[in-house]
């Protein structure tokens, strides 16, 4: 751990000594990196096409954006796909120089996933200097964090291979996979074990030999694996302190066979860390993370958007003292940049992105005005095209971001929502972020509190229809007909189009339906059986999306 923090400590200084440089002077950094960007893609087919030369021979920044503006339309993936799927099926040169050295998926507006490549430039740079400052800043904000195991939730590794033989997987898994030997040793757990596809059993194994150590860090963006990890913990930890006692790994687990060949060597009986854990339990029946982790540092997850309706549900779960740090704006398609304290507002790399922003009034324009990363004005939102060397030039990320103080005098950004969290049947546009401060609003008003809620737009019935799971399961109907009746008021105090409509009888008041005890484990585990991977796994909590609201039908209280 000594010779971890050591290293980390002296080679992530350098790189965040360059970040602070480059934050300084935001208008030179956009200049340069947009300019190192085209260099680098200038001989690819896309930059032959769009001009890129032309582009550079630009005498200042202001011509340079111009001629960027007037050469590269904005485009989104399916824009790019056909070009992607040359580079998958082995051809060069045709978004960037080379091929990528990896791709990762992600969801996309069709049925079909978005492969993303990664080139050598980018896993470079981004994956490779900034990753050394992420894990820097974290002895900065607790000089003790890698006092102890490093307890991480990655994808896997290899999911799969393009039809050129490239490798298909996870960026997380990846760069754990392939990190020097001297950072491997501080993981609480091997990547193999993302491999396990069963995830009740990839939970208990990750369990079983992070709960057997002290652990300083935990590292999973999503924070609904916490609330998973710690329900695996609830259902298991009689045999987990059983395995630890003996040194063994339940035989009834669904891991395949090469992966247990793999993780038992690593297994030696620890009777000591078992009778530690039995009396821990005897002694506060309910065993969280802060009883079996109390010298843990920081929890590093999203906080932003909608996965805040999770951390309510593990808020006392940790140590007193802990810094719960937010994951940072991050995509498939780019690490935007880092958080570096405890705010929830993402430092970004004008270095190595190009980033453009149009206002969120102007997003829906057909010639909206494309602002510079200085330009941001703080608490005003945006949505993001980005630029890297990825073989993304001009990319709509569909997302509202706010704008938030400068780092050094570069504008922080922060996540809202995505742009397509916003659904609208009769011209309401009703957002994603009111319809949960709606449910807040009611759960104050009535006394109820809900476990889960979702809100779909139904076409069928023109009107909407709310989804809860209740904390109390003995609510009735006719009370969740009434807590609707406030979300429903509540909506029209924060949206004066939903309002407009709804006193005008253009739409209906929505329909209620309560869901299962559970409902979202379920759910979610649904999802994981289609093959959705765990890190990826968001839920917008107001859709219009058939398939998703089918599978909640299923989910309603009989």
């Amino acid at each position: 751990m000594i010779i971890a923090n050591t290293l980390l400590s002296m080679v992530g200084e350098l790189y965040y000594s360059k970040l602070r440089r480059a934050s300084r002077h935001p208008r030179k950094a956009a200049e340069s990196g947009l300019r190192h960007i085209l260099s680098y893609a200038k001989d690819s087919e896309f930059g032959r096409k769009h001009d890129f030369a032309y582009i550079l021979q630009a005498k200042d920044d202001n011509e340079l954006y111009r001629r960027y503006r007037e050469k590269v339309p904005v485009c989104n993936y399916e824009d790019l796909r056909p070009l992607v799927e040359r580079h998958k099926n082995g051809e060069e040169n045709v978004l960037f120089p080379g091929k990528p050295v990896l791709y990762t998926t992600t969801s996309g507006t069709t049925s079909k996933p978005k492969w993303i490549p990664i080139t050598p430039e980018y896993l470079y740079n981004i994956y490779g200097k900034m990753t050394k400052v992420w894990l820097y800043n974290f002895i900065k904000n607790r000089p003790k964090v890698f006092s102890g195991k490093v307890f991480s939730v990655i994808g896997k590794l290899v999911e799969g291979y393009a039809p050129d033989g490239t490798v298909l997987g996870s960026l997380s898994g990846y760069t754990q996979g392939t990190c020097p030997d001297f950072l491997k040793v501080i993981y609480a757990n091997p990547p193999c074990v993302s491999g396990i596809a069963d995830y009740d059993s990839r939970y208990y194994v990750l369990m079983r030999r992070g709960i057997e150590q002290d652990v300083a860090l935990i590292i999973a963006a999503n924070p609904s694996s916490i609330v998973e990890l710690q329900n695996n913990v609830e259902k298991y930890f009689d045999d987990y302190v059983d395995d630890i006692e003996h040194g063994t790994l339940k035989a009834d687990l669904k891991i395949e066979p090469e992966i247990r060949a793999e993780l038992e060597p690593m297994l030696k009986p620890n009777p000591k860390r078992a009778a530690e854990l039995r009396a821990l339990k005897a002694k506060f029946g309910e065993i969280l993370p802060k009883h079996y982790w109390p010298n843990l540092q920081i929890l590093n997850t999203w906080r932003c958007g909608n996965t805040r309706i999770y951390l309510d549900k593990f808020k006392d779960w940790f140590p007193k003292g802990m810094l719960h740090q937010e994951f940072g704006y991050f995509a498939s398609e780019c690490r935007f940049g880092l958080v570096l304290d405890d705010s929830l507002n993402t430092v970004l790399f004008p270095h190595y992105h190009y980033y453009e922003f149009v206002e969120e009034s102007e997003v829906d324009s057909p010639d909206p005005h494309f602002l510079q990363v200085y330009e941001l004005q703080q608490g005003k939102r945006y949505c993001m095209y980005i630029t890297n060397t990825t073989g993304f030039y001009r990319y709509n990320m569909s997302d509202l971001l706010e704008a938030g103080p400068c780092f050094k005098k570069t504008p922080t950004v922060h996540m809202i929502q995505k742009l397509h969290g916003i659904v609208t049947i009769t011209g309401e546009k009703l957002h994603e972020q009111q319809f949960i401060e709606a449910v807040r609003r009611a759960e104050q008003t009535t006394g109820l509190k809900t476990n889960f809620f979702i809100g779909f737009a139904d076409l069928a019935i023109k009107g909407y229809r709310f989804y809860y799971e209740f904390s109390n399961p003995a609510v009735s109907q006719q009370q969740a007909e009434q807590f609707t009746a406030a979300v429903d008021e509540a909506l029209m105090s924060i949206n004066i189009e939903y309002k407009t409509k709804r006193d005008s009888l253009r739409l209906p008041l929505p329909e209620t339906f309560r869901l299962q005890p559970a409902a979202f484990e379920a759910y979610k585990g649904q999802c994981h059986a289609e093959g959705a991977r765990d890190g990826q796994f968001k839920l917008q909590l107001l859709l219009q999306d058939e398939s998703r609201h089918t599978k909640f039908k299923q989910l309603v209280l009989k």
